[in-house]
C-alpha cells in the first residue's frame, strides 16, 4: 500500500514578492518583475535586464555572520524553506527530526560565490581566496544550510536537471514519501545567476530575450519572443505523507497526483521539435488519471522560439482535440526564468490557482503565432473551476519533467 502524498506548506521568493502571497498577487494582476540589471554594471552587455528578487533581505531569515558565508542562492533557499515550515505548522525535535528529509535542488549552485573568489585569485592572488568557497559554491550547500537551521537529519540531498531541476526535486521527494522513506520531506529549488558570468553565458548561447523593453521582453508564445529572461528565487515545499499530515493537523493545501520524467536523448540546449518525449513525461505524471479531467497547465513557456512550439506539440499530442479547450499560461512572462527555481515556484503557483479558483495569464501575448494555437489565457487573469493541474519543466540536456497536482480528494 503506498501513501499519499500532500503538500501542507510552501514559501518562496521571487522577482514579484519576497513570499508567495505577494507574489501572487501580482501574479494574477499580470504585473511583470522584469526590469534593468542592477545586480552588476551591465553597460557592456548585449542583454542588460534580468528578474532580479529586488524585495529580499537576508537578515530576514538568517544571522549576519551565516548569511556571510552563503551564496545567495543558498540564501534563497533557506528563506523559503522557513517560510514553508512555518505555513506548514511543522515542529521538528527529538521525535520526528530523523523521520523528515529535505531534497533542494539547483540548476547551477553558487555561481556568484564562485565568480567573485576567481575575480580575487586573479587580482590577489591564491592566498586571498576565501576558505568558504567549496562549501559556499557546491550545490548542496542550500540543502545542507536548511538542514543546519532546522534540526532535520533524514535525507539531505540536492540534485540538477537544468531547468527541470525544482520539479524534479519535488517529484524525487514525492516518491520517498510514497514509498515509505520519510514522513515528510522539505524540498524544492533555487538559483541566483544573475552575475556577469551567468548573463554573459546564456547571452552568447542566444538563449535571452535582446528586447530593449523590460515589461515586454518576455512574452511567452507570442509570434515575436526571442529568448527568455534570467530570473532568481526559489521555491520549497513540505510534502508529506497524508497519514502522517492528519495525525498532526497540518493543513492539507494540495496533493501531489503523480510524476513523470524522460528524455530527448536529442541535443544539449535543443528540445525535440514534435514534442515527443515531452508529451510521454506528461502522460506518466498523468498514469493515475483521466486526461479529460485536467483543469489548467502551467506550461514552461520560456519565450524561446523553439520551446513554445515544442510544448505546444507535445501538449497536443497528450490531450488531443480537448488541448484547445484546457487554460495554458506560464508565469516566466512575468518572473522570467528562475531556472532551477522555476519548476517548485510553478507548482505553488497550481496549488494557489487550485485554492483561488483564479488563472494567471501569459502577459504580452499580443501576436498570434499560427504553431502556438492554445489558449493561453493571454494578459488578464481568468476565474475558473479547477480541480487538477499540471505543471510542465523543460531543461537543458533534453530534461522533461512534469507534476500532477489537485485538490485533495476524499477518496
Amino acid at each position: 500500500m503506498y501513501n499519499r502524498v500532500v503538500i501542507t506548506g510552501y514559501g518562496a521568493i521571487t522577482p514579484l514578492g519576497a513570499n508567495i502571497e505577494d507574489t501572487w498577487q501580482q501574479l494574477i494582476a499580470g504585473s511583470s518583475g522584469i526590469g534593468y540589471i542592477t545586480l552588476f554594471d551591465a553597460t557592456n552587455f548585449g542583454v542588460k535586464i534580468a528578474a532580479e528578487a529586488k524585495d529580499f533581505e537576508p537578515l530576514d531569515y538568517l544571522d549576519p555572520n551565516t548569511a556571510r558565508y552563503s551564496d545567495r542562492f543558498s540564501q534563497f533557499a533557506a528563506a523559503a524553506s522557513l517560510q514553508a515550515i512555518e505555513k506548514a505548522r511543522l515542529t521538528i525535535d527529538d521525535s520526528n527530526r530523523y523521520n523528515i528529509g529535505i531534497l533542494i535542488g539547483s540548476g547551477i549552485g553558487g555561481l556568484g560565490t564562485l565568480s567573485h573568489q576567481i575575480e580575487i585569485l586573479n587580482t590577489r592572488g591564491s592566498t586571498r581566496v576565501s576558505p568558504y568557497t567549496a562549501p559556499m559554491m557546491i550545490t548542496d550547500s542550500a540543502s545542507s544550510r536548511v538542514s543546519m537551521l532546522t534540526g532535520i537529519r533524514g535525507p539531505n540531498l540536492s540534485l540538477v536537471s537544468a531547468c527541470s531541476t525544482g520539479t524534479d526535486a519535488l517529484g524525487i521527494a514525492y516518491k520517498m514519501i510514497k514509498y515509505g522513506d520519510c514522513k515528510a520531506m522539505v524540498t524544492g529549488g533555487a538559483d541566483a545567476t544573475i552575475t556577469p558570468i551567468g548573463v554573459a553565458c546564456f547571452q552568447q548561447a542566444g538563449a535571452l530575450s535582446r528586447n530593449a523593453d523590460p515589461q515586454k521582453a518576455s512574452r511567452p508564445f507570442d509570434a515575436l519572443r526571442d529568448g527568455f529572461i534570467i530570473g532568481e528565487g526559489s521555491g520549497i515545499m513540505v510534502l508529506e505523507s497524508l497519514d502522517y499530515a492528519l495525525s498532526r493537523g497540518a493543513p492539507i493545501l494540495a496533493e501531489i497526483a503523480g510524476y513523470g520524467a524522460t528524455s530527448d536523448a536529442f541535443h544539449v540546449t535543443q528540445p525535440l521539435e514534435d514534442g515527443e518525449a515531452a508529451a510521454k513525461a506528461i502522460e506518466i505524471a498523468l498514469a493515475d488519471i483521466d486526461c479529460a479531467d485536467v483543469d489548467y497547465i502551467n506550461a514552461h513557456g520560456t519565450s524561446t522560439p523553439l520551446n513554445d512550439v515544442a510544448e505546444t506539440r507535445a501538449i497536443k499530442k497528450v490531450f488531443g482535440a480537448r488541448a484547445h479547450e484546457i487554460p495554458v499560461s506560464s508565469i516566466k512572462s512575468m518572473v522570467g526564468h528562475m531556472l532551477g527555481a522555476a519548476g517548485a515556484v510553478e507548482a505553488i503557483v497550481c496549488c494557489k490557482v487550485l485554492a483561488e479558483g483564479i488563472i494567471p495569464p501569459t502577459i504580452n501575448l499580443e501576436h498570434p503565432d499560427p504553431e502556438c494555437d492554445l489558449d493561453y489565457v493571454p494578459n488578464v487573469a481568468r476565474t475558473g473551476d479547477v480541480n487538477i493541474t499540471i505543471s510542465n519543466s523543460f531543461g537543458f540536456g533534453g530534461h522533461n519533467s512534469v507534476l500532477a497536482i489537485s485538490k485533495r480528494s476524499e477518496c
